[in-house]
């Protein structure tokens, strides 16, 4: 399924969490927080995790910059920093912990095709390789922090760079500026999930399809750990987050109640307008109720006109 026609190009965009872990226990606590293994990977390293309740929901999910065992970068695209915040703080007791928020004024530029990329590897004076990030220090007093690394935005690679302080669009011979619509056909092109918006306070990693992308099943123990176990073990889950394609407009309301025959079968998630009509998007289905190879229909009585794909 093939949904967006620019691909090769730069898109800004606004973090909505930037903050910074330090102590002594920094990397400890962290690990004890959240489905990814921080302790393994060595000192260089952009791991991409989530946060989740005792009940294994997923909270949030995030890019971790790993400095050292006592400082740790925080990224979120979809969950607002006082959400992450707040969940560290509630659990940092005796540890000697400490989180500073940078989300205010800070900013991001994602290089989409080969062209683009060049010109952001010309910025940075080492190779950039996946997995890891490289750092870049701005301003007069160099507190303009910022990090470049792979990011999950479609099916081909695509780097993005995310700084405390103000980033600007390249000039118009090093790419075009994609409109921010584009880079969102690119990502539900790809399958890629957006968080909370796609998957939620209401949802389980697997339902989205993360449990081998964001979670150790070998780390040691963290919030939300026994639930993961036991979905290991059984296997399936109830419910599957999945592309759709649908006609006309998407509604405006959100979540969207969708029906097969006359029986509510999902509920509608994030969607894009495609160029040459209709839209596409992720519905979240129960799959003992729903049939993936006949469209539904977005009201009870109506004619169907979503697809999943």
């Amino acid at each position: 399924m093939i949904i967006s026609e620019k691909n090769d190009g730069f898109a800004l965009f606004t973090p909505a969490a930037w903050l910074r872990v330090t102590g002594e226990d920094a990397l400890v606590f962290l690990q004890g927080q959240v489905t990814q293994d921080l302790k393994t990977p060595p000192d260089g390293a952009a791991v991409y995790g989530l946060w989740l309740s005792q009940k294994g929901r997923v909270v949030a999910d995030s890019t971790f910059f790993k400095v050292n065992e006592r400082e740790v970068w925080v990224l979120s695209h979809g969950t607002a920093s006082a959400v992450i915040r707040e969940r560290m703080e509630s659990y940092i007791i005796a540890d000697d912990v400490v989180v500073d928020d940078f989300t205010e004024g800070a900013s991001g530029l994602v290089a989409f095709g080969a062209r683009a990329i060049a010109w952001m590897q010309q910025r940075f004076s080492s190779p950039f390789q996946p997995g890891k990030w490289l750092r870049r220090e701005g301003g007069d007093d160099g507190s303009e922090v910022g990090f470049v690394f792979q990011g999950r935005r479609g099916i081909e690679p695509c780097w993005e760079w995310v700084s405390s302080g103000r980033l600007e669009l390249p000039p118009v011979d090093a790419g075009e500026t994609l409109p921010l619509q584009d880079v969102e056909r690119a990502r539900i092109n790809a399958g890629i999930a957006r968080i909370p918006y796609d998957l939620g306070p209401g949802e389980l990693p697997n339902e989205g399809g993360l449990e081998d992308l964001a979670i150790s099943y070998t780390k040691g123990c963290y919030l939300g750990q026994e639930t993961m176990a036991r979905l290991k073990s059984l296997g399936q889950v109830r419910r599957r987050l999945m592309r759709i394609r649908g006609s006309g407009v998407a509604p405006s309301v959100r979540p969207q109640p969708l029906f097969q025959k006359g029986k509510r079968v999902g509920e509608l998630r994030t969607t894009v307008p495609l160029t040459e009509g209709g839209f596409a998007g992720f519905a979240l289905f129960t799959l003992l109720s729903f049939d993936p190879t006949a469209p539904v229909s977005l009201a009870v009585d109506g004619a169907p006109s979503v697809s999943a794909n």
